[in-house]
């Protein structure tokens, strides 16, 4: 008997430190992760005229969640629904063709929001994640669906970098320390973002940080910071850098780069005064009646598109992390559905493929193939399956960007 007690008390301590341990691997690196106190946030924003009462502000009331009724049926859908938004099976991957001279006009899309632009002969990097979740943790949180297209390291040389937002998938430690190495571009950043990239590392003069209206020239290009509907932060405070969609001005050719909004007719003005644009990419996924003012559905980005004078959609903010309880293939057919309507040129790249924006290429149907994890009879486990091995695949890059050191 004193043998069993023994041996079960050394179980439980096993199983306790097991837990222990794996509650400190989750925990690991967070506060560097979730970015600048308010007190670092405060010298750099307090003089927008967003900023009011201790954090920004959008310009029409915006609740991140909505009505009580909303917000009641979260719980259910949370319990329900939360493995809609994974694939049905694999996510089909084309590795990257970057020619050595930047295009005249060409985005290449790695997943969500990230991608790169090509803009009369200069190159922009926008919202960059190649972490493994977007998340302060690196075991809890959203994980990849897909892994990244092509490493940090094998991107060509960029004029700057973009940054909408410092939500976790588009604002990411790991991705941020690896362009610190790789490349020497600025990031062009809303106000605030740039208190958390000089705690991550980044050297004071390859930060620009814009109000909205704001514009730098870099290289060729002007950048102009403008208004989107959304709110920040990457723990409980909220709101303490600002929020932004972007536009980008060559000689020849203008893009807008939506980054992630709720619909605003603050569009119509920027195409007003900045546009029209050649190309625009739209948020058109994670949308959900309880958030309905802070993400565009399908519907909405090809209106928005319209508002700004855009020639070719290009949807981004989907497909790549399970972040709301639609299907996972639902955003693209919902927005084809709405652009036909409209006569919208919409192009849908593969992650990883590049798109020549003054050629486009005829639609092709790649996501049928893939469906939603919910289309099928497997259920739920053909996208854990997928996810899963997606994971299992995954090689030095993103191992390399671990942000817990």
């Amino acid at each position: 008997m004193p043998f069993l007690r023994r041996a079960a008390t050394a179980t439980a301590a096993t199983a306790l430190l097991g837990g222990v341990s794996w509650v400190a691997r989750a925990a690991w690196g967070l506060p560097v992760a979730l970015g600048a106190s308010r007190r670092r946030l405060r010298p750099t924003v307090t003089g927008s005229r967003q900023f009011s009462d201790g954090k920004f502000h959008n310009n029409l009331p915006t609740p991140a969640i909505g009505p009580a009724n909303a917000r009641d049926g979260l719980l259910r859908q949370w319990h329900e629904d939360r493995h809609k938004g994974l694939p049905g099976g694999p996510i089909p991957l084309v590795t990257p063709e970057l020619p050595d001279q930047a295009g005249e006009l060409a985005v290449t899309w790695f997943g969500h929001s990230s991608a790169l632009l090509e803009v009369d002969g200069h190159r922009v990097l926008v919202d960059p994640v190649w972490g493994e979740r977007v998340s302060p943790s690196p075991l809890v949180g959203p994980a990849r669906l897909h892994e990244p297209p092509v490493p940090v390291a094998s991107l060509p040389p960029v004029d700057a970098v973009l940054i909408s937002h410092d939500h976790y998938d588009h604002l990411d430690l790991p991705t941020v320390r690896a362009l610190v190495r790789e490349q020497s571009a600025p990031f062009v950043v809303p106000l605030g973002i740039g208190a958390h990239l000089r705690g991550w590392g980044v050297p004071d003069d390859r930060i620009v940080e814009l109000d909205w209206d704001g514009a730098a020239t870099v290289g060729g290009l002007t950048l102009t910071c403008t208004e989107a509907r959304h709110f920040s932060g990457r723990f409980l405070s909220r709101d303490t850098t600002l929020w932004s969609s972007w536009v980008v001005t060559g000689p020849r050719h203008r893009v807008f780069f939506g980054g992630d909004t709720g619909y605003t007719p603050a569009f119509a003005g920027i195409g007003a005064r900045l546009g029209p644009f050649d190309l625009t990419l739209q948020p058109i996924g994670a949308y959900n009646d309880a958030w309905h003012a802070i993400h565009m559905d399908p519907e909405e980005a090809v209106r928005a598109h319209g508002d700004l004078g855009g020639r070719v959609l290009v949807p981004i903010h989907w497909a790549t992390f399970n972040l709301a309880f639609h299907r996972w293939a639902e955003p693209v057919q919902r927005l084809l559905t709405a652009a036909d309507a409209r006569g919208v040129t919409v192009v849908v790249p593969q992650p990883g493929e590049r798109v020549d924006v003054l050629s486009p290429p005829p639609l092709r149907d790649w996501w049928t193939a893939v469906g939603s994890a919910d289309d099928g009879e497997s259920g739920p486990e053909a996208g854990l399956a997928a996810a899963a091995a997606a994971r299992a695949r995954r090689t030095g890059p993103l191992r390399r960007l671990s942000p817990r050191r």
